[in-house]
């Protein structure tokens, strides 16, 4: 994938010394970057999964809302903060790396530089007490 704006190297590296679950999209949806936090309910290493093309993304992260219904792409607080460059919150499961089945709180932003320039968008998230 292409060399990051500094914006988003920025990102990427105060997401690395953040204790919330984060992950972080570039502006055409490729998955760049996911901190240590994010890595255990994810059930890989970012250093082992590397960066991932968005067509790649729904494939790997099987994504449903509480109830197990599948959601669409437009339904996910990340797509829309990428999309429609609007904040977005949601509670959902999704299937990690490891099989297993998470419910979380996802709150994502859309991350723009200087000028209003989309660089990508920011997703945080915790897993929910059931």
């Amino acid at each position: 994938m292409a060399q990051q704006p500094i914006e988003m190297i920025l990102l990427h590296l105060w997401a690395s010394y953040i204790a919330i679950p984060m992950w972080v999209v570039d502006v055409d949806g490729n998955l760049v970057y996911y901190n240590e936090p994010a890595e255990q309910l994810l059930g890989r290493r970012f250093d082992e999964a590397g960066e991932i093309n968005a067509n790649e993304l729904a494939e790997i992260f099987v994504t449903t809302d509480l109830d197990g219904e599948p959601l669409a792409a437009k339904e996910i607080p990340l797509v829309i903060a990428l999309s429609e460059r609007l904040p977005a919150h949601r509670q959902l499961r999704f299937r990690g790396f490891d099989g297993l089945w998470h419910d979380i709180e996802v709150a994502a932003l859309p991350i723009e530089g200087q000028g209003g320039r989309l660089l990508g968008a920011l997703a945080a998230f915790w897993e929910m007490e059931r």
